[in-house]
């Protein structure tokens, strides 16, 4: 037997009543290509009420002479109800073949495999599965596929993903809200995690929900300590920031396209006249004259303000100053705004960008396996440029690494960022992660994409998800977009999903060896994600004793920046006076020196440290001082050598090859 068809033990299988291997339901009077019907037999312990019959979902099986051929519910009838309970009424079960068990020379079943070569005839027998052949249809390579839960028609079954196929090409997890959601991404990260420590995960944390559920194991990274330096943008990202859809356009995008590889060269040639050197020899010996606008070079603001203020004292004519005057007048304004410090506030400029790829790819590793980024606090007007950078980089490192390091890209509402709506949404970032869906399997770069509402979302990402794991929808277009590209063979398992409980899911395609309805694992409480939903009647039971608590909202609504150390804030949720979800930080200055790449954020508050669902006794009140922005990390100390310095020689070169 090979290993993928090695059936694994299950230490915590439990005896289901009335599942003999000789449990007898009906016999077959219909067969229609990959259909067929089965008349339940009159004697069957159902009429009795003695044992449950078959539900949709449940896998039978019917013996041939060369296979054992096995099916799944698919619809329950009773063309001719009885009208008394001693009646004998005609049932009939409708089942889709699914695959067989080839028999080997001695008569014994063998690994499974999909299709069916030897169909059953009109009389044949048809019983329930057993335990054995259950996980034989069930089983995966126990070295390359995690648990994740089990399946729902018998506990005693793991429901098992192969992780190879399942990220290959892609995945996506759907489910209303309040369905488990987030738990189930947490999950499925933690388990694929624990058995691939060395692992590159990448997670866009929209509600900032899920650096609970790694604790110890993720490198997040929050408004506080983000930096993402205005080079980096492509052209449509800095047109999106600098210009936007205001009206008449056209010429301040055209003028933006020129300024742009002005102030690189100006950069470029401010190093070459003996400037604290940056960049390498080769980087910086680039042709100014060979700069494009997308060219991965750093740049000054201040060089780009110049190069416009340079332009403006050589026009004379109003209407020809009033396009660079709007841009100039942009520049200064969104260079002086703290909520994008993390961009714009750096007075100098480094060439960090291989520094930023180790912290946010984990290169090296170092005990973190995956980066979690979260995007609450960020202006809202500029988070969809922020996905659309690190979509397109990770997308552009599995082009240029080769795809020697495979990375997981996890999105988060996904509906937000590439809606089916062509008139919403920013382009650039619909672009970059459409790609990813298209090529990145050639790239070793995987999709996650994570959404409550499949029909606002393109539906060209989700066709290229070839494993979906699908909670509770209630809304009837997001049924039919699912039902629309699922097989004939799972199609009657989506039924369930309007009733479906909190934790359930559909899960169908190549991830898992067979469509089926699985019960997720439970996490433990310190790693669920910060997702509850607030108490309303708990938190309106209490009110607050002063209005110090409104005047504090104030400072940090008005000041954009947000210490929960700095107040008792973080005592009034543990005491249930304030929901969590109500916690989102208002928009915390980032420190310019620190990057994607700089040294760890400092030790998270106790409002980070919160766990949800549990009571804890409240910390002391502490004096509220006055609220001010936080202190600028210290740059990035050098790597020190061995693992971690070669890791950032490597990324250095993919740097140098994609700048030549």
């Amino acid at each position: 037997m090979t290993k993928a068809a090695q059936v694994p033990s299950f230490p915590d299988a439990r005896p289901v009543p009335n599942a003999a291997p000789t449990e007898r339901l009906g016999r077959i009077v219909a067969v229609t290509g990959g259909h067929a019907v089965i008349l339940l037999d009159p004697n069957d312990g159902v009429y009795a009420n003695t044992q449950r019959g078959p539900e949709i979902g449940t896998l039978l099986k019917a013996e041939t002479q060369n296979s054992i051929a096995l099916a799944l519910v698919s619809a329950l009838s009773a063309p001719m109800p009885s009208q008394g309970s001693n009646e004998r009424e005609m049932r009939i079960v409708e089942v889709e073949f699914i695959g067989e068990l080839p028999k080997g020379p001695d008569g014994l079943p063998r690994p499974f495999r999909r299709g069916v070569s030897n169909y059953p005839s009109l009389g044949d027998a048809v019983y329930r599965a057993n335990r054995t052949e259950l996980a034989m249809a069930y089983a995966c390579d126990i070295e390359s596929s995690v648990r994740v839960g089990h399946i729902q028609q018998d506990p005693g079954i793991p429901a098992m993903i192969k992780v190879d196929d399942m990220l290959g090409k892609h995945f996506s997890v759907l489910g209303t809200t309040g369905t488990g959601k987030s738990c189930t991404v947490a999950l499925i990260l933690r388990r694929i995690l624990e058995k691939n420590p060395q692992a590159h995960i990448l997670l866009l944390d929209m509600h900032r929900e899920y650096a609970q559920s790694f604790q110890g194991m993720a490198e997040v990274v929050t408004p506080d300590n983000m930096s993402l330096p205005f080079w980096l943008l492509n052209f449509d990202e800095a047109v999106e920031i600098l210009i936007g859809n205001q009206p008449n356009r056209d010429t301040d995008v055209e003028i933006l396209r020129d300024m742009i590889p002005m102030a690189k060269a100006r950069y470029l040639t401010n190093q070459r006249r003996g400037e604290k050197p940056t960049m390498s020899r080769r980087e910086s010996g680039i042709e100014t004259n060979n700069i494009g606008v997308d060219t991965p070079i750093p740049f000054r603001t201040s060089d780009l303000i110049g190069v416009v203020e340079e332009h403006i004292g050589k026009l004379d004519l109003r209407g020809e100053l009033a396009p660079y005057k709007r841009l100039k007048a942009k520049l200064e304004s969104i260079s002086r705004d703290p909520r994008y410090a993390f961009m714009f506030g750096s007075l100098t400029v480094q060439d960090n960008m291989a520094a930023i790829l180790s912290r946010i790819f984990r290169i090296p590793v170092n005990g973190k396996p995956i980066a979690i980024i979260e995007l609450g606090g960020l202006p809202s007007e500029i988070i969809n440029v922020v996905v659309s950078v690190l979509a397109r980089m990770a997308f552009d490192f599995g082009v240029w690494s080769a795809g020697r390091v495979p990375i997981t890209f996890v999105c988060e509402e996904a509906h937000r960022y590439v809606p089916n709506d062509k008139t919403t949404g920013f382009e650039p970032t619909k672009r970059a992660i459409s790609k990813i869906a298209k090529e990145g399997r050639k790239y070793g770069v995987s999709l996650c994409i994570v959404t409550q509402r499949p029909a606002e979302l393109d539906p060209t990402i989700l066709s290229q998800c070839n494993t979906i794991f699908s909670l509770r929808l209630t809304n009837e277009r997001d049924q039919d977009i699912l039902k629309a590209g699922i097989s004939d063979t799972a199609a009657s398992l989506l039924d369930f999903m309007p009733t479906m409980g909190t934790g359930e899911a559909i899960t169908f395609g190549e991830g898992v060896a067979l469509p089926t309805r699985i019960k997720f694992d439970m996490l433990p409480e310190n790693e669920l994600p910060r997702s509850n939903t607030a108490s309303f009647t708990k938190n309106w039971a209490k009110d607050l004793p002063d209005d110090s608590f409104l005047h504090e909202i104030v400072s940090r609504w008005r000041a954009q920046t947000y210490n929960p150390d700095s107040s008792n804030y973080a005592a009034e949720i543990a005491q249930g006076e304030v929901a969590p979800s109500h916690a989102q930080p208002a928009i915390p200055t980032a420190s310019p020196a620190a990057g994607f790449g700089a040294a760890p954020a400092p030790a998270p508050s106790r409002l980070s440290q919160q766990q949800p669902w549990t009571s804890q006794p409240a910390p002391a009140p502490v004096e509220r001082p006055t609220l001010r922005r936080q202190p600028a990390a210290s740059p990035p100390p050098a790597p020190a050598s061995g693992q971690g310095s070669v890791a950032q020689q490597n990324l250095a070169s993919l740097l140098k090859q994609f700048r030549s």
